[in-house]
């Protein structure tokens, strides 16, 4: 993440920390400094993701010439369970205290959207993933935070043999994925533009002869007519592997030939052991119900092969976090990638990490209640 100047660095310090921060900064450089050791911790299970934290805090120390100290207690990508200190920090009160607030900010929610999307990545390890999380960040920090987060879940479930997160949808944080460029080919927008699917892919096609073809097929509501009809105007590029049907029905409809009847059908046929057992209403909407459920892809992926283009793949977008990944496994819906941005935490309150001083001066103190904070004698 790009950093300002030292003066730049400095104000913008002083106007995001919390008030009572610089404030206790004040105090201790009247009264004199300590040596602190800070814990810094989640209440919930976590992956650890804490390396945009640490190179700001590299650069905040360079900058003010002092010394802090990192015991890293989970490494990058490692799980860390409810209350286990992440890291602990040492080093003058009087250049740590008024950084807290920004430290905390650059690790929680980096670190719960780092389960998320581990969490994904293995409910579905046959599965590839695309981030497509930027268009619901609050700015460009939150992004860049929210991208490198989902790649260290993804390189943490890659570990254990899933495929994980294969790229992301812009430029910018591409990097994270060890690409130059974002990936994508296009949006509803282009649809209504072209006036028809197919002549938008034409143009597509037309403009990018050398990219594969990704066609959103929801627009008209015709997913599996309009998709077939893009795989008949394109038969070289469907028989070559080079072209994917998404799916991004909106959740207030089924997909094209589907009501709930039928959606059991299909669902019976293919899994049936995914219908017979108890689901929650979200679990079954996932399952039978409307938007791009698992029915509505194993009829497409149907559609596909009845059609004569077995080839063709089957992208998902549209709400896809852990519990819909979950319900998608069990179905084994037919997916080969899935365009997500649901890694970015439901309940922000899950996301605040805490950061408490454990020791001063090398003595153990930390307030009543924290003490599993401090630190095993060795």
């Amino acid at each position: 993440m790009d950093l300002p100047t030292t003066p730049a660095l400095e104000a913008d310090i002083a106007a995001r920390t919390d008030v009572y921060f610089k404030r206790t900064r004040a105090i201790v450089q009247r009264f004199g400094d300590a040596r602190v050791t800070y814990a810094i911790f989640l209440r919930r299970p976590v992956v650890s993701a804490p390396r945009l934290m640490l190179d700001w805090l590299t650069t905040v120390a360079a900058e003010r010439g002092t010394a802090i100290e990192v015991e890293l207690m989970h490494k990058e990508g490692t799980w860390v369970g409810a209350g286990d200190p992440i890291l602990y920090v040492t080093g003058s009160f009087a250049h740590l205290t008024d950084l807290e607030t920004l430290l905390l900010q650059k690790l929680g929610a980096a670190c719960v959207a780092a389960h998320n999307a581990y969490q994904m990545c293995l409910e579905l390890p046959h599965v590839a993933f695309l981030a497509m999380e930027a268009r619901h960040c609050a700015g460009a920090e939150m992004q860049e935070l929210m991208a490198y987060a989902a790649s260290v879940g993804s390189e943490a479930a890659k570990g254990e043999g899933a495929r994980g997160f294969i790229g992301n949808a812009n430029d910018a944080t591409s990097h994270y994925y060890g690409a130059n460029r974002g990936g994508g080919t296009m949006p509803h927008a282009l649809i209504g533009y072209a006036g028809s699917t197919l002549r938008a892919a034409e143009m597509f096609h037309e403009t990018f002869p050398d990219e594969n073809l990704t066609v959103l097929t929801d627009y008209f509501g015709q997913e599996v007519t309009d998709g077939l009809a893009v795989c008949r105007r394109f038969p070289e590029l469907a028989e070559a592997g080079r072209m994917a049907v998404r799916l991004d029905t909106h959740g207030g409809r089924f997909l094209e030939g589907l009501d709930p009847a039928s959606s059991y059908a299909v669902i019976e046929r293919h899994t049936p052991g995914a219908i017979r057992r108890y689901r929650s209403e979200s679990e079954l909407r996932d399952l039978v119900g409307t938007g791009v459920s698992a029915a509505a892809i194993w009829r497409m992926r149907d559609a596909l092969d009845e059609a004569g283009f077995p080839r063709v793949r089957i992208v998902a977008s549209s709400g896809f976090g852990v519990s819909k990944c979950r319900v998608m496994a069990e179905a084994r819906a037919p997916i080969d990638v899935i365009g997500t941005g649901s890694f970015i935490p439901n309940s922000w309150g899950e996301t605040y990490a805490t950061a408490d001083i454990v020791s001063y001066d090398g003595v153990p103190r930390v307030k009543v209640g924290r003490e599993f904070l401090l630190r095993a004698k060795r």
